[in-house]
């Protein structure tokens, strides 16, 4: 079980104490969501962010591009020491080309599915990638509501994995608060991502701790 804090939920006139906070409370990953204004109606922080937070901080850097055009970022955000890139399965064509372009880079593969978005989208893409990241709001901006209609996915993405025998992680994103977390563990997701369920509480380390307790408990087994 990984727990990933969501820096777009951090204050973002603190970049750099807010992720030690995140490290020092217990997260595993550090999870940050890239916005380009045009893929989603909103825009969050670029490389040169990832770049300065590297140096300073041991977390597992999850980055997740919500962009029309990640091709044009996937290199300066694993130059800027990204070691995971999440791709959309809603640009279509261009998603075996992105898989390749980042695996050519040595960095690890996610495929994320927003809301609206068939699971089945992500079938033909499963033995290539490293994570599926099923979103359980509509991306584009923080502190929305879990949607618990997403969960069948999840059900799916594992029943997937367990039958083909693949490897690949399932992530959750929007919304994860405790009572979320639980149910979407029970579902069968295994990496967590919690924007203001963590960052909002004054205690981080006591909240990942409390997620961290949540998501063993209920974790679906084989």
């Amino acid at each position: 079980m990984k727990i990933a804090p969501s820096l777009l939920a951090a204050d973002f006139g603190k970049f750099q104490q807010e992720a030690a906070r995140a490290e020092r409370a217990g997260g595993d990953w550090l999870h940050l969501d890239i916005m380009d204004g045009h893929f989603v109606p909103n825009i969050s922080f670029g490389p040169d962010v990832v770049k300065a937070l590297r140096p300073k901080n041991k977390m597992f850097f999850d980055v997740h591009l919500m962009c029309l055009r990640p091709e044009i970022l996937i290199e300066p955000f694993a130059k800027a020491g990204g070691e995971q890139i999440i791709i959309h399965a809603e640009l279509d064509q261009k998603v075996n080309d992105l898989i390749w372009q980042i695996r050519n880079l040595n960095l690890k593969v996610g495929l994320a599915v927003n809301p609206p978005t068939s699971i089945a989208a992500a079938e033909p893409y499963l033995d290539k990638i490293d994570l599926l990241l099923v979103m359980t709001v509509n991306p584009g901006f923080g502190g929305q509501s879990f949607m618990g209609e997403c969960l069948p996915k999840v059900q799916q993405a594992w029943e997937w994995r367990r039958q083909r025998g693949l490897g690949y992680r399932i992530e959750v994103d929007g919304g994860v608060d405790l009572a979320a977390a639980a149910e979407c563990a029970h579902a069968g997701a295994d990496t967590f991502v919690s924007g203001t369920g963590l960052f909002g509480k004054r205690n981080m380390k006591q909240a990942v701790t409390r997620m961290r307790a949540t998501v063993e408990k209920n974790r679906k087994r084989n």
